[in-house]
């Protein structure tokens, strides 16, 4: 069978970004900066990099901002190009994807992961398609997304995006339980949500990345609760194990939990220090309070 193409990505941005409160009291956490862009523009241009054709975003209420981040901003375009600052202008243009790429839907009630990406399902349709956290900021050259396309171009399936942790974090995550590991892609035999360190089948971790076949939106359909009484989408991918292969796989490049504090300021560090731009100066002011 031919393996079918991934134009669309779902973005799960619903959430309440308690954990950096105050700060997310009006600004959605997604639009929180790392250097000088916000963390769903990243996730956003990963997709583009990737060959992605259609966006499609799963808000919750007070996410305006981010809708209007992505929208012409018409005075400051005009103002920029009186100015004569163009690269300046060409960052704001930049931002946008071309009409007709973007679809918002809303969550209404925080039901889980996989009920954010079950909202997306009439968007879908009978496609597979990739989901993207914006908490989990990857650098990687190229992207995370693009690595994941071109190994699903060869084996297809369902694949996840997956790091090696330590044991004692197994129930803060997905974890795999491993029939096949090459070292970088491995065969799944099943999928447990956040298990006790004691009894995790495996240290291997799927992150904020994936591409799914439509048949894990057959599964979201029974709305069926698991670990915290939320969807979780780990369990509907699980239930099409046997019917679709599924692979985690390792990525190159450093990844960043951006829903804590420390992922977000170690980013802000390390995206830094990545730019010809910054990297002096950031060294600079780091050896000061080393």
């Amino acid at each position: 069978m031919a393996i079918k193409p991934v134009r669309k990505a779902l973005f799960p941005v619903a959430g309440l970004g308690t954990r950096f409160l105050p700060a997310t009291k009006a600004l959605p956490k997604e639009m929180l900066p790392v250097v000088d862009k916000p963390l769903i523009q990243y996730a956003l241009e990963e997709a583009r990099e990737a060959g992605i054709e259609q966006f499609i975003f799963v808000t919750g209420r007070g996410k305006s901002a981010m809708e209007d981040h992505f929208d012409h901003a018409v005075e400051l375009e005009l103002a920029l190009k009186e100015r004569g600052k163009t690269d300046d202008l060409k960052t704001v243009l930049d931002c946008s994807p071309p009409p007709g790429q973007l679809t918002y839907v809303r969550q209404q009630q925080p039901l889980g992961l996989g009920h954010a990406v079950w909202c997306g399902k009439n968007y879908i349709g009978d496609e597979p398609f990739a989901v993207l956290s914006a908490d989990d900021i990857i650098l990687a050259k190229p992207g995370c997304l693009k690595q994941m396309i071109d190994t699903y171009n060869e084996i297809g399936g369902n694949i996840a995006a997956v790091v090696d942790i330590p044991r004692e974090h197994t129930n803060r995550y997905g974890i795999l339980d491993i029939e096949t590991d090459d070292g970088k892609i491995a065969r799944a035999k099943g999928l447990v949500e956040k298990p006790d360190p004691s009894v995790a089948p495996s240290t291997l971790s799927i992150i904020g990345r994936y591409i799914l076949q439509p048949e894990v939106l057959n599964q979201l359909d029974k709305h069926e609760t698991g670990a915290g009484g939320e969807i979780q989408l780990t369990d509907a991918m699980a239930a099409t194990i046997g019917k679709i292969d599924f692979h985690g796989m390792r990525f190159e490049g450093k990844r960043f939990d951006c829903g804590t504090k420390q992922g977000f300021i170690e980013a802000n560090i390390a995206f830094a220090l990545s730019r010809d731009d910054m990297r002096d100066g950031v060294a600079a002011i780091l050896k000061e309070y080393s």
